[in-house]
C-alpha cells in the first residue's frame, strides 16, 4: 500500500485566495461608499424639496396680500407678517451659522428655516447635523423660492444646483 501524505493547501494557493479575497472586498467597500453617497444625495433633495413645497406656499401668500404695485412699507409689513409670524422663519443675518456666499443671508427676502419652524410645518423628522441650516430666498415677483442649504454637497448649495448633481 502506497499512501501519499496529504500536506494540506500550498502557500501559492493561500497567496491567491487572500488576493482575491481583498480584490472583493474592495470593490464591495468602494461600491458601500457610492451607496451612501447616493443615498445622502438623495436625502437632501428630498429635505430641500419638502421646506421648497412649504416655502411656496408662503411666497404665493404674501404675492396676494401685496396686492398689485406695493410700496416697500407694504412689502416690509406683509413679509414680516406672513413669513416671520405666520411661517415661523427667521432673517437669515439672525441664523448664527456660518453661510457660503451663495447664502445671500443679508438680502431682506432671505430666511432661515429652524428645526422649530420645521416642527410647526409637520416636517420634522428633518434633522440638522451640527452647524447645518436651510435657508429660503423668496422672489413675490416671480412667485419663486430658491432653498439653500449651508453645508451643500461636493460644493453645491442651492436646490436648483444640487438637483442637477448625479452620484
Amino acid at each position: 500500500m502506497n499512501l501519499k501524505k496529504n500536506q494540506g493547501i500550498t502557500l501559492v494557493a493561500l497567496a491567491i485566495t487572500i488576493i482575491i479575497l481583498l480584490i472583493i472586498a474592495g470593490i464591495a467597500t468602494y461600491s458601500g461608499v457610492e451607496i451612501i453617497k447616493s443615498a445622502n444625495l438623495e436625502a437632501l433633495k428630498t429635505n430641500m424639496l419638502l421646506i421648497e413645497a412649504k416655502a411656496r406656499e408662503y411666497v404665493e401668500e404674501v404675492n396676494f396680500k401685496m396686492g398689485p404695485k406695493p410700496d416697500e412699507t407694504k412689502r416690509s409689513e406683509v413679509r414680516k407678517s406672513v413669513y416671520e409670524d405666520e411661517a415661523g422663519l427667521k432673517k437669515a443675518s439672525e441664523s448664527g451659522l456660518s453661510t457660503p456666499s451663495q447664502i445671500p443671508t443679508s438680502d431682506a427676502t432671505c430666511y432661515y428655516v429652524s428645526q422649530d419652524t420645521m416642527t410647526k410645518w409637520g416636517i420634522e423628522d428633518i434633522q440638522l447635523e451640527e452647524g447645518e441650516g436651510y435657508f429660503i430666498k423668496f422672489d413675490e415677483t416671480n412667485l419663486t423660492v430658491e432653498v439653500y442649504n449651508n453645508l451643500g454637497f461636493n460644493g453645491q448649495y442651492s436646490l436648483t444646483e444640487i438637483d442637477k448633481l448625479e452620484v
